[in-house]
């Protein structure tokens, strides 16, 4: 497979290693529902995270390595009008020459190489988040896709590609000065497995419409000739399907076409049989060649939920003009995020994985549309769908945040209700009449109480159904609106989620010192995960202190507080009562054939590794563990 080459792949290409875990800290008040009004959040449900993409990434892998059935990513285009910024700190002399021309823009010769260094070690991390049966999906548009489809290559493996679709983004020209404006973005699709992932259908009800016809039970159907036509219909085409068929008379009936060629039935004798067992082989009486003639149909009934595959081409979804506009309405100003994603767009790929208790992540999730799509499809069919958004500008909580904040809670807003009174295309003839129509417009304004001579649009508006009258001719069509403004409430959708950044890195020498002790939580996470390769499980109800959980291989324990005396007491030691009790305790949970071992973190022992091999422990010191992060 070729590989793609780009200055700075060597430094990043393991750089997801050396990033720092940064535990997760919940911030009370600022996220909604009862999970989020503590310190310690709840970080198995819905979280907005405040903090460079990259660190978050990592430190979701405890709870959540191999969960995400969906993500989707917005990451920048790299037009190079953007003004992203490459600072992902990988310890080189190359890249820390490069951060001396952020941020990155179109006149960097090397902005393609630094996006894909930004890119390469985030796409590494969300490869390892997602689930084997889950999907990536990725928005961009010329700049990069061709190199973002030999990066993905490399990192999921070309066999998992599952598509590329087109999204028109734009409903109009957005430059009348230029001959081409790209009116589209694409929308890569990998699977972790493509063997192991499943996409749904469209649900598609026009298919119905092809269904005229209604059995004795009600049921729609519509009968099709058994007899090919087109491409490939002559004998000679397929001469395995020119048989002969008796008819209810007892003549024989072989696929003739209307000008006397041979032809081909579009079914094999054993479908015929089965058509025939089934009783939707149907025989008509037709004109052909001049004569009456027995013609065989098969019955189709129509489906009972009608599908059709997803096409790879998406022109009916929302254009990024109705997304700002839907921003606009939720903070009712039009200085929001220049670049928004429709929610429909989102809502279509949530439907089209069609899982309704997935976890859906967003790494670059600017103005929140991933979250309000899970909660709209959630709100829809009753689906507990849970979402991560990660955002690293500081609008996460002004914008990203109080977007998901106002989907759930509702919100008030104000908007230009419209009515048309009067809509007709003027001809020529018409336009001849126009002492006509400047009559009937008038006469229009009159009845809605703005009398002539009054300024349409400021006249006074007691008793009246609306503030103004608009009146205009567009492509040769006559219109005339009236116009109110209005204020109304958005019901919420309903829901919660938890707001976090993102805390101090775990350092070994300050975790030594006594100067950074994470909380039991984020420690007891990290080492599970960098020990066993998992995510951390929900914790069984009789589960004793100190037990972290039960991985593939192992019991695992982590004997520690946040406490410098505890931790230099005998108090934290592993002795011999607490082995009798992590033995005890994983007897009366596992297999009697074939009991788990233990693995305890603590920050010393009183026994010897031999005594402890007798009870099944395996012991590993804090806080030298530490050194197995990575």
């Amino acid at each position: 497979m070729p590989e793609i080459v780009f200055k700075g792949k060597e430094y990043v290409y393991n750089h997801h290693l050396t990033v720092p875990y940064r535990p997760l800290v919940a911030q009370p008040g600022k996220g909604v529902g009862a999970g989020s009004s503590t310190l310690a959040g709840d970080l198995n449900g819905n979280l907005v995270i405040h903090g460079d993409n990259l660190h978050a990434l990592k430190s979701l892998l405890p709870r959540h390595a191999g969960k995400a059935d969906l993500i989707f990513i917005d990451p920048p285009y790299n037009t190079g009008n953007e003004g992203w910024c490459y600072s992902d700190g990988v310890n080189s002399p190359i890249m820390k020459e490069w951060l001396s021309t952020n941020p990155v823009d179109g006149d960097d010769m090397l902005r393609h190489d630094k996006w894909l260094c930004m890119m390469w070690p985030r796409l590494v991390l969300l490869r390892e988040l997602l689930s084997d049966s889950g999907s990536i999906w990725i928005t961009l548009d010329d700049n990069e896709v061709h190199r973002a489809r030999m990066v993905l290559d490399e990192i999921f493996g070309e066999d998992n590609f599952a598509n590329c679709f087109i999204w028109r983004k734009v409903d109009s020209p957005n430059d009348n000065k230029v001959p081409v404006t790209p009116d589209h973005d694409f929308l890569l699709c990998y699977a972790k497995d493509k063997a192991a992932v499943s996409f749904s259908p469209m649900v598609a009800p026009g298919i119905l419409d092809a269904y005229s016809l209604k059995d004795d039970s009600g049921r729609l159907y519509r009968d099709r000739l058994l007899k090919k036509n087109g491409k490939n219909s002559l004998r000679r085409d397929r001469p395995t399907m020119y048989f002969e068929l008796e008819a209810p008379d007892g003549t024989y009936v072989h696929p003739i076409h209307e000008n006397g060629e041979e032809a081909c039935w579009a079914a094999g004798e054993k479908a015929v049989d089965a058509h025939r067992a089934a009783g939707t082989l149907i025989w008509k009486k037709r004109q052909k060649l001049g004569k009456e003639v027995w013609e065989p149909y098969t019955r189709e009934f129509a489906p009972d939920a009608p599908t059709r595959p997803y096409p790879t081409i998406w022109s009916d979804v929302p254009t990024m003009r109705q997304a700002k506009a839907m921003l606009t309405e939720m903070f009712a100003t039009t200085d929001v995020f220049a670049t928004p994603k429709p929610v429909e767009l989102i809502e279509r790929i949530i439907a089209l994985t069609n899982t309704d208790n997935a976890l859906i992540l967003d790494s670059f999730a600017g103005s929140g549309t991933t979250a309000h799509a899970v909660l709209k499809a959630n709100a829809k069919d009753g689906g507990t769908r849970r979402f991560i958004l990660v955002e690293g500008e500081a609008y996460a909580d002004t914008l990203t945040a109080e977007r998901v904040r106002r989907a759930i809670n509702g919100y008030a807003w104000s908007g230009n209700q419209r009515e048309v009174l009067l809509e007709e295309k003027i001809t020529y003839t018409q336009f001849k009449k126009a002492d006509a129509w400047l009559a009937k417009v008038e006469a229009i304004k009159a009845r809605e109480g703005f009398a002539e001579g009054d300024l349409a649009d400021q006249g006074s508006t007691k008793h009246k159904r609306f503030d103004k009258i608009n009146v205009k001719l567009d492509d040769g069509v006559l219109r005339v609106e009236g116009e109110k403004r209005i204020s109304e409430r958005a019901e919420g959708l309903g829901g919660e989620f938890t707001y976090c950044t993102l805390g101090e890195p775990l350092d070994l020498d300050k975790l030594l010192s006594g100067e950074n002790l994470p909380s039991a939580d984020a420690l007891g996470a990290w080492l599970f995960h960098t020990a066993t390769g998992g995510s951390l499980p929900a914790l069984p109800k009789d589960a004793p202190e100190w037990y972290l959980g039960e991985a593939k291989d192992a019991h695992v324990w982590l004997v520690y507080r946040p406490d410098l005396a505890f931790l230099k007491s005998p108090e934290a030691a592993l002795n011999l009562s607490r082995a009798k009790s992590f033995q005890s305790w994983g007897r009366e949970h596992d297999a009697p054939a074939v009991p788990k071992p233990h693995l305890v973190f603590a920050p010393a022992k009183y026994l010897s590794n031999r005594q402890l091999k007798d009870f099944g422990v395996n012991y590993a010191p804090l806080p030298f563990a530490l050194y197995r992060e990575g």
